[in-house]
């Protein structure tokens, strides 16, 4: 039978289930992409036990390495919103708009370097947010989320750029992406000195980024009692 207007109305809206619900929603978001970055972890381990050599381990890790950076949505993480976008555009940029469209790149070994930095930064971070999640954080945990970054992302921004910077004279030779006068809309686009303001521009947005994480690690873990406390 349905219900009146009146009688619907009195029905009492559960907010413990529907934040339940999106609770268990968020869980499978990190699980997933944890689980997405430990495939890569995997990958590149055994790529290396078979070949006995780094080079050229990107080709074992291509496709799932293709994907990850564009599950990283950000408002859904508990970061800075601004930070996140940023650091998700450039992975997605140097994913997609660098390592792939210029495969003479592929076999550089600074793409292995900002691969792992990446590999076990995402394995770090989703690890932390699950764990949050579920109530039940161990310290050590905590502890390499607000340490491991310090030698992380220097090292990943070192590979990054050192991948662009092997990109140019690729990308000024064939013309990449590049739009030349005359045309009907009148418009022209030099991917080279595109390439060339990217890497300008870490220069004032990775101190944020990296200055931002150090703050955060003073804020966690800058009391004594914080060290001895085992989660």
């Amino acid at each position: 039978a349905k219900l009146s207007r009146t009688q619907h109305s009195k029905i009492p809206f559960n907010k413990d289930i529907n934040l339940k619900f999106f609770a268990m929603t968020i869980l499978r978001f990190f699980f997933t992409l944890l689980s997405r970055w430990l495939v890569i972890a995997v990958g590149l381990v055994r790529a290396y036990l078979a070949r006995g050599s780094y080079h050229g381990l990107y080709y074992s890790i291509e496709k799932p390495l293709n994907v990850c950076p564009l599950c990283h949505i950000p408002g859904i993480v508990p970061s800075s919103v601004v930070l996140t976008g940023f650091q998700v555009m450039s992975r997605v940029f140097l994913t997609w708009a660098v390592t792939h469209s210029v495969r003479e790149v592929q076999s550089e070994d600074s793409v292995l370097l900002f691969v792992t930095a990446w590999t076990v930064t995402e394995i770090i971070r989703y690890s932390f947010y699950t764990f949050s999640l579920l109530n039940h954080l161990p310290y050590l945990i905590k502890w390499a989320r607000y340490t491991f970054f310090i030698v992380l992302y220097p090292m990943g921004v070192t590979g990054e750029l050192l991948t662009i910077y092997a990109a140019l004279p690729y990308v000024q030779k064939t013309g990449l992406y590049s739009v030349t006068l005359p045309n009907k809309y009148n418009f022209s686009f030099d991917y080279y000195t595109f390439l060339i303001l990217i890497m300008i521009s870490y220069i004032p947005l990775f101190p944020q980024l990296y200055f931002h994480m150090i703050r955060q690690r003073k804020k966690v873990l800058g009391h004594v009692e914080d060290y001895s406390k085992v989660e």
